[in-house]
């Protein structure tokens, strides 16, 4: 079995869809960075990477690449779970926290579990989140972005 660790951060920018985990959510902002800044989305392919002794998002994802302009979560997601796959691993369990002080996002916890099990190829029964608000501490507590932290754990593939 192995473990990995993922974090990211941004702010919020005017004219963005607000995606998380490859969901998008309903509010007047989104949040600004090179890609879709899926801080959940972000966050999981993070600690994927860090399970495999593989860097992190930056290295292989980097903002000077424009193929990542604009690119959706998912499409990060991808060639990583198939460097997973390719190690002979598969995913054990994902576990999440979003920390955001707006938009209130209890009424969307299931739907964005949902989808990023379905992007993962995840049971929903693998797959959790965890909503905070930061309690009005540092930038994210104040509302000035949205931050996510995952942990997974990858095993063996069975047979």
């Amino acid at each position: 079995m192995r473990v990995g660790l993922g974090s990211d951060m941004h702010r919020f920018a005017e004219g963005r869809r607000l995606i998380l985990g490859g969901l998008e959510i309903p509010h007047t902002r989104g949040l600004e960075g090179h890609s879709d800044a899926d801080v959940l989305a972000h966050a999981v392919g993070d600690a994927l990477l860090g399970a495999l002794g593989a860097g992190d998002l930056g290295e292989h994802f980097p903002s000077e690449d424009p193929r990542w302009h604009d690119a959706p979560g998912a499409a990060l997601l991808t060639p990583i779970l198939e460097r997973v796959e390719r190690a002979g691993l598969r995913i054990g369990n994902v576990d999440c926290v979003i920390t955001a002080a707006e938009p209130r996002l209890a009424p969307y916890r299931d739907g964005i579990r949902k989808e990023l099990a379905k992007l993962l190829r995840l049971s929903e029964a693998d797959m959790n989140v965890k909503l905070k608000s930061g309690d009005g501490l540092g930038a994210v507590g104040r509302g000035e972005g949205i931050a996510a932290q995952a942990v997974v754990l990858l095993e063996e593939r069975r047979a």
